[in-house]
Formats: structure tokens, sequence, C-alpha cells
């Protein structure tokens, strides 16, 4: 594996994170909150995103309006049934969620999780780490490269490695800052 390949594994870590981070509430209304919602459209687990136009008229609202009608209801019970936590309201025509302000309960909470999410985050960046070290200790054991080339080599993967646990460390940070400030 080479290090372009590694650090656009490690890229793609981190990016996944961060998206993640983007679906944890903070004290505001964001239409990411809703990015890792599907609904079940015609049999099919469908992105919400697909099925509706999703904004923010103001801090506190979510206004969902889908591009068809007919999926209105199944829309409204995808948001019920999921572990946001939201209540929709539904007029016929758009469905609007209130996004009430945080508590410093909920708050510790959301900060925990994030928490959660950077560390397996941190985990995979790990378990990727693991799998090319593992490629290079076999190309020196193959006589591929010498022990200094592998030990060079592993020394460069423990860096790129160190460098996006410490991208995500910050992500988890500015995360944590953004749910705590009220």
């Amino acid at each position: 594996m080479s290090n372009l390949d590694l650090e656009a594994n490690m890229n793609k870590t981190v990016e996944s994170t961060q998206r993640t981070f983007n679906s944890i509430r903070t004290g505001r209304a964001n239409p990411s909150l809703l990015d890792r919602l599907s609904v079940e459209y015609y049999g099919t687990e469908t992105p919400l995103k697909s099925l509706a136009t999703i904004s923010t008229p103001d801090s506190q609202t979510i206004s969902i309006q889908p591009f068809d009608l007919g999926s209105l209801a199944l829309i409204e019970k995808a948001i019920s049934t999921s572990d946001l936590g939201f209540t929709p309201n539904n007029d016929g025509k758009i469905i609007r969620i209130n996004v009430p302000p945080l508590t410093e309960e909920r708050r510790k909470e959301f900060c925990k999780l994030a928490s959660k999410y950077a560390e397996e985050g941190k985990v995979a960046l790990r378990n990727i780490r693991r799998e090319a070290i593992e490629k290079v200790k076999k190309l020196a054991k193959d006589g591929e490269l010498s022990e200094d080339q592998s030990r060079d080599e592993q020394d460069d993967i423990q860096k790129l490695t160190d460098k996006f646990i410490n991208e995500i460390d910050k992500l988890l940070s500015e995360k944590e800052a953004d749910i705590l400030k009220v």
C-alpha cells in the first residue's frame, strides 16, 4: 500500500467521522442533523435528502418539503421512529421539526456521543495503520525491503496516523465547543 493510498484511506476515515459529528445536535437547527436519516420509499431505504428539500427557516426549525406528497407520511414516520428525538409536525404539504434548546444534561450526553464517534474514527485509523505495517513487515520478511527501509516505512506510517488522529481530536474539540455553546 503506497503512502498516497494510506493517506487517502485515512482521509476518508476523518471525513466519515466529520459527517457523523454533523449528525449530532447542537442548540441550533441544522439540515445536516437529518443526513443519516433514510426513509422506506417504495420498498427501498432512500436517503431523506433524495426525497425532499430540507431547509432551516429559523434557528429553531427544520422544514422538510417532499418532492412527492405521497411520501409525506413515510418521512414523518421515519423521523418519529429515528433516534434523533424529534417530533415532526405535518401540515399536509410540509413537515416542520421544532428543535428545542438543549439542556445542560443533553449537551453533556451529546459530548459523550461525539467522543464515542471520535474514538471509533481513531480505531479505524489504527486498523488502517496496522494493516499497512503488516504489509511493510511482510515485504521486509520476503526480502523486498531492508530492515532500515522497513523501520523508516513504519515510522512514516506512524507519523501519518498521528497526524490524522490529531485531526480527529481537533474536530472533536470543535464539535464539543459547538455543542456546549448556549
